[in-house]
């Protein structure tokens, strides 16, 4: 039986007779159904057509991306510890070549991802490589190719191996998470952030949606809440869901200047707003 992936926002879901009539994660208001309508294609398909493409982004980072771009056009990221690798977001193509290239890497120990838009074909990703998947539990009705290697977890934060910390956020999507990798940035600390914190064509600066495609702004409250919930952790970068959407050093700054700018655009003081900006970025 056929394993349908949805041609925009790349999911793979679980093996039916046909595809399925529709996708509920492009139905839903913070994506899109195209006008031609939903469109399905399988891993196989896929393959005859794309490649990856894998390049390091730092010293124990690794990130792997789709050539062409399809569906979203994300790309994940290996992050390398002592205890194990972590396969932080997904791609919806898994291939032979990628596979032995990953095993060179030291493999994956878990996967984690940051919110529905990226699940892709993780559950594809987590029989080759026998590794969990860590999934917020606010996310469970969004899972569309359900799997025993799926671990809803709760609560705020979660603790992985080798320093790594899942830490709820929420905004974009209600269990959204981001990772935060205390050895990245030279030992500064590295928040892998998906679109959670969505980092802007400035890179000194981040941005928080409820819909992207759609232009649906979160609340002022929810921002403050995102920007407080990874106040506590020490991270100089920042790594997006996108090959050049990286802040590349001052990132904890850049979110508490961005989480002020989004609320005092809210409120009307966008001009204010970018006084503030230059001042606080002087030297810089």
């Amino acid at each position: 039986m056929p394993i349908s992936i949805c041609v925009t926002c790349g999911t793979q879901f679980a093996s039916t007779d046909s595809p399925p009539d529709r996708c509920p994660i492009c139905e839903d208001e913070r994506q899109y159904v195209p006008p031609g309508g939903q469109e399905w294609t399988t891993l196989d398909a896929l393959q005859q057509t794309h490649h990856t493409v894998i390049k390091p982004q730092e010293p124990g980072l690794i990130g792997i991306g789709v050539h062409p771009e399809f569906a979203i056009g994300q790309r994940a990221l290996l992050v390398q510890t002592p205890e194990g690798n972590l396969l932080w977001d997904c791609v919806s193509l898994i291939d032979d070549p990628t596979i032995a290239v990953v095993r060179a890497l030291g493999g994956m120990r878990a996967i984690a991802i940051s919110h529905p838009h990226y699940y892709s074909s993780m559950v594809e990703w987590s029989q080759v490589f026998d590794a969990p998947i860590y999934i917020h539990e606010a996310e469970h009705r969004w899972v569309m190719y359900p799997d025993p290697a799926i671990d809803f977890w709760e609560g705020e934060t979660y603790r992985l191996f080798g320093g790594l910390t899942l830490i709820r956020c929420g905004g974009h999507f209600e269990g959204g998470q981001v990772l935060h990798w205390p050895a990245g940035a030279e030992g500064n600390g590295a928040l892998l952030s998906g679109d959670i914190i969505q980092v802007v064509p400035d890179s000194r600066y981040v941005s928080f949606m409820y819909s992207y495609p759609n232009l649906i702004p979160l609340s002022a409250a929810t921002v403050e809440h995102i920007a407080a919930a990874v106040e506590p952790y020490p991270f100089d970068r920042i790594y997006g869901a996108w090959w050049p959407r990286v802040v590349p050093s001052g990132a904890h700054e850049a979110v508490v200047r961005s989480a002020d700018r989004y609320v005092r655009a809210l409120r009307g003081e966008v001009g204010a707003t970018r006084e503030e900006a230059r001042a606080s970025t002087t030297g810089r």
